[in-house]
């Protein structure tokens, strides 16, 4: 799967938008558009540091929930 199109469902799959996910990772939004768009590629392992991020942040909610 390409960078940009991995780097949009991760987003998309937590419901944000460009701006939220921004806010919420860390890395300004113009650089996520770019990504997106795929103007630009970010380092290899950004994709899954923000996938285990987003997963980690589900498993604490999850325990927190129960």
């Amino acid at each position: 799967m390409d960078t940009a199109k991995n780097i949009k469902e991760l987003r998309e799959s937590v419901g944000m938008s460009r701006k939220e996910f921004s806010e919420h990772t860390g890395i300004p939004v113009r650089t996520l558009e770019d990504w997106e768009a795929a103007r630009r590629t970010p380092p290899e392992c950004i994709p899954r540091l923000i996938a285990y991020q987003l997963k980690y942040e589900e498993l604490v909610k999850d325990r927190g929930e129960k």
